[in-house]
C-alpha cells in the first residue's frame, strides 16, 4: 500500500507533484492547517504531514496521528511543532535548513544599500511631491570595510557578495579557522577590532546565550563614528534602545533591521527614526526561497517514506530501526562527549578526532560521528542537527577523523573525543554501563567515573587539601545542591579535576565565590541535554 501524505499548508504544485512522481498518495489541502479540529479528524489517515508555519503540530494532534511517521517543515523554524511529543510518538521531524540562505544574504545586502543611500526615505519624499536632492546625500559601499559577525552559511554568502562589491571584509567568528578565512578572502579579527574598524556591520549568528546582546550598549559605544548596522539574523542580538540613542546622536549613521527582540513588532524604539530602514522579517520571503524549501521537503519526505533515508531530521540520528535499539545509549553518550568539549573550547576548532574502542567500533559510526559533531557545534549554532552537523563542520574547514580499534582496556567499549585547535588539544572519553546510562570515564587523560547530569560544574586545580570542602561549602552557601561529586588527579600534588553533578545551574554569585578563593585554575559550568 502506498504511503499517504497530507499537505496542509501552501506548497507549490511542483512540490506536490514530487510526491506523486515517487508513488506517494498525496492530498493537497493548503488551508486545512488553519482548522485544527478538522485536521485532528483526518490526521490519523496519513503517514506524512508536509507543513509551513500555519499548521500547529501539537501534542494533542500527535495523539490522533496513529500512522504518522514524518512531519516535514518547508523552512527552518519548527516552533510550530512539538518536537518532544513527536519524538515520544516516534515521529520524525524534518526541516529544510539550507533553502533560504541566499535569500536572507541578499536581503542583508539590500538593506545595506537601502541604508547607505536612504532609499526608503527618499522614495517617500519623492512620492510626496518633494524634490530633496540635497537632503539625501548617501555613501558608497565600494572601498568601505564591512564587519561580518558570524561567517557561517549565510554570513559566508554575504562575505562573498560584499567582496564582489569591492568592500574590504573583516569577520568575527570564534569557529572560523585561519585557513578557511583565507580561502573566503576575509580577514579574521576579534570582535573589538571589528567594532572599531567597520564602516558597516552585519550580523549572521543565531540567538544563543553567547550571542544575545552581542552589540550591547558597551559594544555599540566602541563602534566607529558614522557606522551603519544591519541585522537580518535574529532579534535580541542588538540592544535596540542603546542603538536608538546612538542613531539620534549621529554616532551611528543608519541601521537596517529585519528582525526585532519582540515580534510581531508593532511598536519599537527604532521605528520612525529617519535613518532606520525596517522590514517585517522578510529574510526568507522570496518566491525562489519558498519554492526551494517546498521542493526540498517533498524530496526529503519521499526519500524517507520510500527508501528509509533520513535527511535533516531534528529529533533522530541517521540509522536503521534495528541499529537504534542497540545504539541509542551510545548516540546519547557521543552527543554528551561532543557537548563537553564544545562547551570547553572557545577558540576555532581545526580538527575533531574520534576513537571508538571495543563493542562500539562495530556500530554505525557515521551516526555516532554526527552525534559527536552536533554536540560540539550546538554551542555555536543551536539549530544544528545530526544530519546538518557534518555539513556545518565541513563549511568551517574542520577536519574529522575516525579511528576504531579492538577492545583495549577495562571497558567493553568506549568513545574518546579529541578537539584540536591552534593552541591545544582537549579530550574526553566515556562509556555506557549495563544500566544504559552514559558515563564520563576520562578527562584530559585523568581517569574518573562520572554520571552525566543536565547541570554540571567542571573545575581544575592543584592537588592540595581543602578543595572538596571549598566546593561543597560554596555551593551550599549559594543554595546549590550537589547530586554527585567526582574527583580525579594526574598524580599526587599534580593537576586535579572535579566534576560536580548539580540539581540546578550554578548562579553567577556561586561561580564568583569560587573564583575569589584563588584555588581553581578553571571553573566551567556545563549543560547537557539528558532527555
Amino acid at each position: 500500500m502506498a504511503p499517504r501524505v497530507l499537505v496542509s499548508d501552501k506548497l507549490s504544485e511542483t512540490a506536490v507533484q514530487i510526491f506523486r512522481d515517487r508513488g506517494i498518495d498525496v492530498d493537497f489541502m493548503p488551508d486545512l492547517g488553519k482548522d485544527k479540529e478538522k485536521l485532528a479528524e483526518v490526521i490519523g489517515q496519513y503517514d506524512g504531514l508536509a507543513i509551513r508555519s500555519a499548521t500547529k503540530v501539537t501534542a494533542a494532534l500527535l495523539e490522533k496521528a496513529d500512522h504518522l511517521k514524518v512531519v516535514g517543515r518547508a523552512g527552518i523554524g519548527t516552533d510550530n511543532v512539538d518536537k518532544d511529543a513527536a519524538s515520544k510518538k516516534g515521529v520524525i521531524v524534518m526541516n529544510t535548513p539550507f533553502g533560504n540562505m541566499i535569500t536572507t544574504a541578499e536581503h542583508a545586502i539590500a538593506m545595506m544599500f537601502a541604508v547607505a543611500r536612504q532609499i526608503p526615505e527618499a522614495s517617500a519624499s519623492t512620492h510626496a511631491g518633494k524634490w530633496e536632492k540635497s537632503r539625501f546625500m548617501g555613501v558608497e559601499l565600494t572601498g568601505k570595510t564591512l564587519g561580518v559577525i558570524g561567517a557561517g552559511n549565510i554570513g559566508g554568502i554575504v562575505c562573498d557578495r560584499a567582496r564582489g562589491l569591492k568592500m574590504k571584509v573583516v569577520a568575527y567568528d570564534p569557529y572560523l579557522g585561519a585557513e578557511k578565512a583565507e580561502k573566503m578572502g576575509v580577514e579574521k579579527v576579534e570582535l573589538e577590532e571589528l567594532l572599531t574598524r567597520s564602516d558597516f556591520i552585519t550580523l549572521h549568528v543565531p540567538l544563543t546565550d553567547q550571542t544575545r546582546n552581542i552589540l550591547s550598549k558597551e559594544n555599540l559605544a566602541k563602534t566607529k563614528k558614522g557606522v551603519r548596522i544591519v541585522n537580518c539574523a535574529r532579534g535580541g542580538l542588538v540592544d535596540e534602545a542603546a542603538l536608538a540613542e546612538l542613531l539620534k546622536s549621529g554616532h551611528v549613521a543608519g541601521a537596517g533591521f529585519d528582525v526585532f527582540a519582540e515580534e510581531p513588532a508593532t511598536d519599537n524604539v527604532l521605528f520612525n527614526l529617519p535613518n532606520v530602514v525596517c522590514t517585517p522579517h522578510l529574510g526568507a520571503s522570496t518566491s525562489e526561497a519558498q519554492e526551494n524549501v517546498a521542493l526540498q521537503v517533498a524530496e526529503q519526505m519521499s526519500n524517507y517514506l520510500i527508501d528509509g533515508a533520513v535527511e535533516n531530521a531534528l529529533n533522530m540520528p541517521s540509522m536503521t530501526a534495528e541499529e537504534a535499539k542497540v545504539m541509542g545509549p551510545w548516540v546519547k553518550l557521543a552527543g554528551h562527549l561532543g557537548a563537553f568539549v564544545g562547551q570547553m573550547t572557545d577558540e576555532p576548532i581545526k580538527a575533531i578526532n574520534i576513537l571508538y574502542d571495543g563493542v562500539v567500533s562495530d556500530m554505525n559510526l557515521a551516526a555516532l560521528n554526527c552525534s559527536v559533531i552536533a554536540g560540539i557545534m550546538k554551542r555555536a549554532n543551536p539549530d544544528v542537527n545530526l544530519v546538518s552537523a557534518p555539513v556545518v563542520a565541513k563549511e568551517r574547514g574542520i577536519q574529522i577523523s575516525t579511528t576504531n580499534q579492538d577492545k583495549s582496556g577495562a571497558f567493553d567499549g568506549y568513545i574518546k573525543v579529541t578537539v584540536v585547535t591552534d593552541k591545544r588539544e582537549r579530550s574526553v572519553a566515556g562509556t555506557v554501563f549495563s544500566d544504559g546510562k552514559p558515563r564520563f570515564i576520562q578527562i584530559k587523560g585523568i581517569n574518573i567515573d562520572a554520571e552525566v547530569g543536565a547541570h554540571m560544574l567542571y573545575t581544575t586545580n592543584e592537588d592540595v587539601p581543602g578543595i572538596i570542602g571549598t566546593l561543597g561549602q560554596t555551593m551550599g552557601q549559594n543554595g546549590v545542591n550537589i547530586a554527585n561529586f567526582t574527583l580525579g588527579r594526574a598524580s599526587a600534588a599534580g593537576e586535579a579535576i572535579a566534576l560536580l553533578y548539580l540539581d540546578e545551574a550554578p548562579r553567577k554569585d556561586a561561580l564568583s565565590a569560587l573564583e575569589q578563593t584563588g584555588l581553581f585554575r578553571q571553573i566551567k559550568p556545563l549543560q547537557f541535554d539528558i532527555a
